[in-house]
């Protein structure tokens, strides 16, 4: 799937530098996002996921490969959606802890310093929604011109209602010689709804969308004149950072002694050099799950409908099902979310209070609040399908040409059983390729490793028994992905 962005021919043969963020949890559209697999990797609006959607907008001969920055556990998913939708040159920088957004993109900068320090970042978050391409290729127009003059631009959207959960931005006079750029007067936090109401009439406010323009080198210089701390931890980081397969690896102690804190407070606040382009672009953060109704397309009745859905006599209402058949009756204004271990419903005014209930199900310690039945791994992924008193039945899918790391257990034996693909199995001494209705037992303490040696999705059935099956009894030998 290879993707061109229309954006690509509105930018100069310079090379635009695509910056994306890739470390919030999305919290907000749960039961689908969660921590180990949050919102930009799931296909939310499109067929794509928002990720893809986003590297999407940055692609062809006006860009640079993307630099993006994620965490550790999150870079094989990263790796596999760029690879996915043909964006083969991508740089995925791992943050070795969370630091919010400036230590981010400060890495990104001095990364790209390195070679040229008056190269343009487009900095933008890997999670939201922009209808509007066209406009888009407009104001990053706007934007480039300005940031090659010395400014640190943002975009502010036009406000399409007195939304409480974003900050605003002030719009001051028109730059002088730049179309289409004005001076940023105040960044605003996000109000209470009679503020945001005032703010969206007087037409001098915009939403904050977060995404910025600026070159390395003015980066860098207001950051050592703002915010010196998080420049000098973040050099030492980016300077003892060393490659891990496909992936830059920032060196932790460094980056771990950084302050946490955002672009906006760190620099974009206390700059001279702030600017903003105003645009109209269909942007959505996508924070919630009315958000993704009003992005959604509605039938006659204004529902929406994903996956295996029916609607019977109901209004305004959002449903989704990643499994079962979901049935939404007679109901107005509500959001039902069906997943394989999770249910959701709700009336669309509360789609903020969906946190809420997270924070409940991690005070009482319960795995749904961050983990998903689906796992994924660098090799491919597994979920359970029973879990009983001693035993547990998994279904495991490798891709072609990966394996599993060379391992054993010390509390659990394991049977498998080929259902799709050929799989070549390790068993202590002895090595064996299986196909499909075939099956090996691995007993208790036994070494051994699974790969896929064809072209296809290797698919088991993996049926485990024992005194104890958690996912942290295992040694590992060897591994291919660098886990030992």
């Amino acid at each position: 799937m290879n993707i061109v962005s229309p954006i690509a021919a509105a930018i100069s043969s310079t090379h635009v530098v695509p910056v994306i963020l890739s470390g919030g949890s999305g919290t907000r559209l749960w039961p689908v996002s969660r921590e180990s697999f949050p919102k930009q990797f799931w296909p939310l609006i499109s067929e794509r996921s928002l990720i893809q959607e986003t590297a999407g907008r940055a692609t062809g001969d006006g860009f640079a490969a993307p630099i993006i920055v994620c965490n550790e556990a999150h870079r094989f998913v990263v790796a596999e959606q760029m690879r996915l939708m043909g964006q083969k040159h991508a740089r995925i920088m791992l943050e070795p802890v969370g630091r919010n957004s400036a230590p981010a993109i400060a890495a990104a900068a001095v990364l790209v310093a390195e070679t040229d320090p008056d190269a343009v970042l487009w900095m933008m978050a890997a999670d939201a929604s922009i209808a509007d391409n066209e406009a888009l290729a407009v104001a990053l127009e706007h934007a480039v011109t300005a940031a090659r003059a010395g400014r640190i631009v943002t975009f502010g959207m036009r406000p399409t209602a007195p939304e409480t959960g974003y900050g605003y931005i002030k719009v001051g006079a028109p730059l002088a010689g730049i179309a289409g750029v004005c001076e940023l007067a105040a960044f605003v936090e996000k109000p209470d709804l009679a503020t945001a109401t005032a703010m969206v009439a007087d037409g001098e406010h915009l939403w904050n969308s977060g995404m910025f323009v600026f070159t390395a080198r003015t980066l860098l210089d207001e950051l050592a004149k703002y915010a010196p701390e998080v420049l000098d931890a973040v050099r030492k980081s980016v300077a003892e950072r060393h490659q891990d397969l496909d992936f830059i690896r920032l060196a932790e102690a460094p980056f771990a002694a950084c302050p946490n804190i955002s672009l906006d407070y760190a620099v974009a606040e206390h700059t001279q050099h702030a600017a903003v382009v105003p645009a109209d672009i269909g942007w959505s953060d996508v924070g919630s799950w009315s958000a993704l109704w009003e992005l959604g397309a509605k039938d006659s009745g204004g529902n929406v409908a994903i996956g295996d859905v029916l609607m019977e006599g109901a209004t305004n209402c959002y449903g989704r099902s990643d499994g079962i058949v979901t049935a939404i009756v007679g109901l107005e204004d509500v959001v039902v979310v069906v997943t394989e271990d999770a249910v959701l419903a709700m009336h669309r005014d509360r789609a903020q209070d969906v946190k809420k209930v997270v924070d409940q199900l991690r005070k009482k310690g319960r795995a749904e609040a961050s983990m998903h039945n689906r796992v994924y791994r660098p090799w491919g992924f597994y979920e359970s399908l029973i879990h009983g008193d001693r035993f547990q039945v998994k279904r495991i899918v490798v891709t072609p040409g990966h394996k599993l790391s060379l391992q054993k257990h010390f509390h659990r034996s394991e049977h498998w059983v080929v259902v799709a693909g050929s799989a070549l199995v390790t068993r202590d001494a002895e090595t064996q390729l299986m196909r499909e209705n075939e099956s090996i037992y691995l007993p208790l303490g036994c070494v051994h490793r699974l790969e896929n040696p064809g072209r296809i999705p290797l698919t088991l059935i993996e049926v485990q028994s024992g005194s104890y099956l958690g996912e942290d009894d295992i040694v590992r030998y060897d591994d291919h992905y660098g886990r030992n």
